[in-house]
Parts: structure tokens; sequence; C-alpha cells
């Protein structure tokens, strides 16, 4: 660890540990409103005698806390998720499209490598050519990523409004012979509107550590191991697990580990560093990457569970999309104006981060199927 000091235009927090990073702090921009959209294919996990004993079905999923996922059909993408989302929240709060400045998409799953698919959003959406287009792509810290770069653009001069897209289709890169991956994932797209406003800040913590790229991956089809011939062979893998270098690969064990060792610790930071109780939190939304794992940070925050909303249970693991659709699914019919919000993503890269929003008048839509 480096010896770095404070620099006014940053703050470096360092721990015994861990050194926490990227400390940021915005005024007077705020979320707006929020939607998503899932797709009306239900895949139980009751289902998956096929690859786990039956006996053992039930402790599956009482462990992981998924009892259902929802997939796509195979001509739809995680894009498409996204702009029925981005439609519904439109409809819902009567938004001039001409008034988004931008749109951000972030998902591992776009349309193509070539090009990128937030400027085909914008087209589809019938948004003005002169908003601006991003992709962004991370897993599943991605809403609190792409949430802080949304914040960071509206802050900006001539950036009033920005619509975050945030979605997956894991289905498609999952192997359903794969015992770790296959009971866990669902598709899912969200949208959120982020806007100027008078009333409210909002703190982020954003780290990560590349030294675990591996936990997470799929092996080929970049640009380090393009695609050959025998990368779509599915080939028997480690605990009898089958799947091609094309789908992906979790180690669950070094997964949890990691999550266990920076996710309690990220958010009593923030909580620390804005001067805030665990008591004091309204909601406390996790990425919902497994109950088990969950449940063992509500344990080692000591918050009280009402406080921790899930929507695991019928959507599995949604990756990027799984805090917003938490939201959206859990708190639609909840006034969270003026709440204390914190929100905790963490997964491949590794990355992960923590944000507290307290937002102001905000307008959650509710869900949708396509």
């Amino acid at each position: 660890m480096d010896d770095r000091k404070y620099n006014k235009n940053r703050w470096w927090i360092y721990t015994s540990k861990i050194k926490i990073m990227a400390f940021l702090q915005f005024k007077n921009v705020g979320i707006k409103a929020m939607s998503a959209c899932v797709p009306k294919n239900i895949s139980s996990n009751y289902d998956l005698g096929y690859l786990i004993p039956e006996d053992e079905i039930e402790k599956t999923i009482n462990s992981i806390g998924i009892k259902e996922k929802r997939f796509v059909d195979s001509n739809v993408c995680s894009s498409d998720l996204c702009v029925k989302a981005a439609e519904k929240l439109f409809e819902d709060n009567n938004i001039d499209r001409s008034s988004i400045d931008m749109v951000l998409f972030l998902s591992q799953t776009a349309d193509y490598r070539i090009p990128a698919t937030a400027p085909i959003i914008q087209h589809r959406l019938g948004l003005p050519q002169t908003t601006a287009s991003l992709d962004l792509n991370l897993g599943c810290s991605g809403f609190v990523y792409g949430l802080s770069t949304a914040f960071s653009y509206a802050s900006i001069e001539g950036i009033d409004r920005v619509l975050l897209l945030v979605g997956e289709t894991f289905s498609k890169i999952v192997n359903p012979k794969d015992k770790v991956n296959a009971p866990l994932y669902g598709d899912a797209g969200t949208a959120t509107l982020i806007e100027k406003e008078n009333k409210s800040s909002s703190y982020f913590l954003l780290n990560s550590d590349g030294k675990g790229e591996n936990a997470v991956k799929i092996p080929s089809g970049g640009y380090r191991n393009p695609v050959k011939v025998d990368d779509l062979e599915e080939r028997l893998r480690e605990e009898g697990n089958i799947r091609s270098n094309l789908d992906v690969y979790m180690n669950g064990m070094d997964v949890f580990n990691f999550a266990i060792r920076v996710v309690p610790r990220g958010v009593k930071e923030i909580m620390k560093k804005v001067d805030l109780s665990v008591e004091a939190i309204d909601y406390l939304v996790f990425h919902q990457a497994n109950k088990f794992m969950t449940d063992f940070f509500v344990k080692r925050l000591k918050i009280n569970d009402s406080k921790v909303p899930y929507c695991i249970g019928k959507y599995g693991n949604t990756s990027a999309a799984s805090i917003p659709l938490t939201i959206v699914s859990e708190l639609f019919d909840t006034d969270i104006s003026n709440n204390k919000i914190i929100m905790s993503g963490f997964g491949a890269g590794l990355s992960w981060g923590t944000a507290l929003v307290i937002p102001r008048d905000l307008s959650i839509s509710k869900i949708i199927e396509y």
C-alpha cells in the first residue's frame, strides 16, 4: 500500500486492510423516476431435476433464495427490456423526450461489439440527435457505478437530464448444464431518470481489485482470446459442471469470500463518512447475488431485516439490474421520498460500489413484462 496523502479534489481513506478510494459527493442532482421490465417467461428452479438431485433442490432453493427467474426469448436483448422500461417511465411521468440530454446504457450483454448500443437506443426511443449516448460495461456493481456516472454528467453545465438504462440477459451466456450458474441468473431491464434539482446530496464509494479478474469470467470471445472453433464445444468442468468457453464462469467461493470482506465494510465506511447511524438508514438495497450472502451482510451490519428488500426469489440474480429492479418491484407502493437509501453492488472485476441517496419526489412505475 502506498502512502498517498489527502488531496483537496479527492478523498483517500485508509483502513487496516483495504484502501477505500473515490469518495464522490454530488449536490443538486437526484433521481426523478425509475421503472423496470422483466420477460414474461418464467423458469422455475424446481424444474432443475435434470441438473440437481431431486432431494437437493429444496435445499438449494432455500440457500440461494431463488425459486424462479425470468428468461427472454432468443430474439430479445437486454436493450429491448430497457427500451420498454424507458417507454413506461416516459409515459408515467409525461417526459418530453427532447429534454433528455444523455443516454447511458450499462450492460455486459449489449447488442453488438460494434456499434455501441446506446446510440441505437437513442434512435429507437425517438430522442433528438442532440442526445449524447454512451455504453458502459460492468458487472454486478454496475448500477452504483452507472448512477455515479449519470450524476457526474447531470451535475455539469449543459446536461440537465440523464437516462440511465441498466439491463442484462444472462440467460444467453449461462449454460443450462452449469450447476453453479443455472439456478442463479435471470434477465431484466431498468430505466432511471437523473436530473438537476435543488434539494439533495448523494454520496458514492467506488472500488476495484483487478487481481480477482478470474472469479467471474467468459474466457473467450474478446480480443485477448478471440473465438476459435473449439470454444463452442461444451466440456465437462469442475464438479461436473458443463459449459463452453463462451459461457460465463463463476467461482462462487471466491466471490463469496470477496463480498463478505468488502461489502459490510463499504456500507460502514459510507455511513461513517456522512455521520449516519445504522438506525437512521431507511433502506439498504443490496445487489441480489443470493440470499445466504445478503442475510450474512444483514447480520454483520446489525440492521433490521425489514429495511432490506429482496426480489431475488422471483427474479433471480439479474446482475447490474438487480438494485433498481429491487427498488421498483418491492418499493413501488411505498413513498420513499426523503428516505435515506444505501445501495451496495459487488461482483465481476472484481468491483464494488456503495451509494447513499436521498430521493426527493421519486416516481416509481409499476413493473412491466415483455
